[in-house]
């Protein structure tokens, strides 16, 4: 790029590039988490790897695995089966449903876990209206599948994060030319045949895609797995750490959990390269939906409607069931709970667009091979599970406070105690780096969309880089920048993990107000700030579903 070096003597020194470093210096603060992780695992003060791999390991690990796999098969079935019935037919609902199969996006998982185990326990609707049905008088007198077991965990997370599924197969079944279709139905293959032989081998990368995202979302549950008691490497690393005070332990499961996702982003992206799949069908003959009713069509709304009524209405009629009480909604505790969450939200949704967007036009101004190179690599704060994130921020930013605290009380005589570790300036560098990807991902589409001869139009007039950057491409993506500020602000307000790790002493959020009174079995006071957060969460469904139609 012309003016990245100045002539001095007889060679040329490279011109400092502030928006070069800067984008350098951001990728160093969301890759230093993960690092700081793999750094305490190899170094640990008491090597504990012998007593993990012979104890507790291979049962973190199966059932990781076995919850990985249980979750990513249901919601792929759930999400690639409603995406194909609403894209190739019109039955009774549909026109509302193919929106409505987006709402349990808004439920967060460990809040759909409470609402499931409330209403299948024992003193919970389903028994008890069983035991009025039959007769029935005490446990003894009938069978009953265990609420608290993995079973129930795939079921709830399975419809928790389906539409990660369904949104990229929709998509993609959208985007598929109808001749294909006309042509197998011309030479008598029927619906099945159709779906398996053609759209699902055409939309089979954006399915696997969707269903990469469900297992890393699965393996990054805390909530929902404590609460079920399955003990999964996410829940290994709070017990080894909260319980045991073992930080080793915790680190290196994290590091076994970072292995799990490398590995698994790392198959989800061979076997989009390996898949033969077509490209843009703008410009082919879209697909025709078949118009269906009677039994047919109430079988088809049916199947439809259920992965909805098992993600979104079952968890939010049972929260609001015991969200009845007025007395709820004015407990100690749930308004600080509320300005807590929107003001991280709010905070941490600012700096991450922010940092997000700077980061992404200083490489595409600069150009320069590491920035170039760093982009890609900082998304995966977004893969790394919340505890794991807390692990990577908490030890370094206590090694930071307590230096600047000594470094303050030697000058001034006064101890200022912990800035970022005893405030909510750890949480909020949490989700900065946990959310970086989502406002990083849009920033870079957004400004990808913008013609280049706009900003060579305003250089041209003497512009700096800032004010071109200000008064040519901001105007023209706020609608992108306003979609990731409202993504991240729902993430971070439904985030459990990281802020249970990094919360002050006293310092509660929607999200750890919800898992605190739902583990001592007080789901009416936990009731509404589930709701609260399921509210804040539709408004982004809305938004989604906007920018999808």
């Amino acid at each position: 790029m012309a003016g990245d070096s100045v002539l001095v003597g007889n060679s040329r020194r490279p011109r400092f590039d502030p928006w070069s470093a800067g984008a350098v210096l951001i990728a160093a603060a969301v890759l230093l988490p993960v690092l700081s992780v793999v750094w305490i695992a190899f170094h640990p003060t008491e090597n504990a790897w012998p007593h993990l791999i012979s104890t507790t390991l291979p049962r973190y690990l199966g059932n990781t695995l076995i919850m990985m796999a249980g979750t990513g098969i249901l919601a792929g079935a759930m999400g690639t089966g409603a995406a194909w019935l609403v894209v190739m037919y019109r039955f009774p609902g549909q026109g509302w449903l193919q929106w409505a199969l987006l709402l349990p996006l808004a439920v967060p998982g460990y809040v759909g876990a409470y609402a499931l185990v409330d209403f299948l326990a024992y003193a919970g609707p389903v028994q008890g209206g069983l035991r009025a049905l039959f007769g029935w008088t005490g446990p003894r007198d009938y069978w009953f599948p265990p609420v608290r077991s993995r079973g129930a965990g795939i079921v709830v997370l399975g419809a928790a994060f389906y539409p990660y599924v369904y949104l990229l197969a929709r998509a993609a079944f959208r985007e598929q030319s109808g001749a294909g279709y006309e042509v197998a139905r011309a030479l008598g293959i029927g619906p099945w045949g159709r779906f398996l032989r053609v759209g699902l081998r055409l939309a089979r990368p954006a399915i696997a895609a969707g269903i990469a995202v469900v297992m890393m979302e699965t393996v990054a549950d805390f909530g929902a797995m404590d609460h079920f008691a399955v003990q999964t490497l996410t829940t290994g690393i709070f017990g080894q750490w909260r319980q045991a005070g073992n930080l080793g332990a915790a680190a290196q499961l994290s590091l076994v959990t970072l292995g799990l996702i490398t590995m698994l982003v790392t198959l989800e992206k061979l076997g989009r390269r390996r898949s033969r799949h077509s490209g843009s069908a703008r410009g082919l003959r879209p697909v025709v939906p078949q118009r269906v009713t009677g039994l047919r069509g109430a079988v088809m709304t049916a199947l439809v409607a259920l992965p909805f009524l098992l993600g979104f209405v079952l968890p939010v009629a049972v929260l609001a069931g015991h969200a009845l009480d007025p007395a709820d909604w004015v407990a100690p505790g749930l308004l600080a709970a509320l300005w807590h969450s929107l003001s991280v939200g709010a905070v941490a949704s600012g700096v991450t667009v922010a940092l997000g967007l700077f980061m992404v036009y200083g490489v595409r101004l600069s150009g320069r091979r590491l920035p170039v190179l760093l982009l890609p690599v900082t998304a995966i704060g977004y893969a790394a599970p919340g505890a794991v994130l807390g692990i990577g921020i908490l030890i370094p930013l206590a090694a930071f406070d307590h230096r600047v605290a000594d470094l303050i009380l030697a000058v001034t005589g006064r101890d200022p105690g912990l800035i970022l570790t005893g405030s909510a300036g750890a949480l909020v560098i949490a989700c900065v780096v946990r959310f970086f990807a989502i406002a990083q991902g849009t920033a870079d589409a957004a400004l990808g969309r913008i013609s280049p001869s706009l900003p060579m139009a305003a250089r041209s007039l003497g512009r700096a880089p800032g004010a071109v950057l200000r008064e040519v491409h901001l105007p023209l993506i706020r609608t992108s920048v306003g979609s990731a500020l409202l993504l991240v602000f729902v993430d971070c307000v439904k985030e459990l993990p990281a802020t249970l790790l990094l919360r002050p002493f006293n310092y509660d959020t929607l999200a750890t107000r919800v898992q605190v009174k739902a583990s001592l079995e007080s789901l009416s006071e936990a009731a509404p700030a589930a709701l609260t957060i399921t509210l804040v969460g539709l408004v982004a469904v809305a938004f989604l579903a906007r920018t999808n139609r």
